[in-house]
């Protein structure tokens, strides 16, 4: 359900940190050039913020889902 997608999300954003630190790598040791790394850098980047994005988004209404199932009290 959405715990795993949730904990996929997790994995891909961590993937993509990787990444983004290989691209370091690659460049120090010349398999790329410094317009390559740039590109697949900010590529890599934005992966993250967008995954990032979501799991903030699934978060906050898996909140709401939670809250807007609990019963209501009687003094509200």
């Amino acid at each position: 359900g959405s715990v795993e997608f949730r904990r996929f999300l997790a994995i891909a954003k961590g993937s993509a940190g990787e990444v983004k630190s290989q691209l370091y790598v690659a460049l120090d040791v010349g398999l790329i050039d410094q317009d390559r790394f740039d590109r697949l850098y900010q590529q890599a980047d934005g992966i993250t913020w967008m995954l990032g994005g979501l799991m903030r988004y699934l978060a906050t209404n898996a909140e709401a889902r939670k809250a807007s199932s609990r019963p209501s009290s009687p003094n509200s």
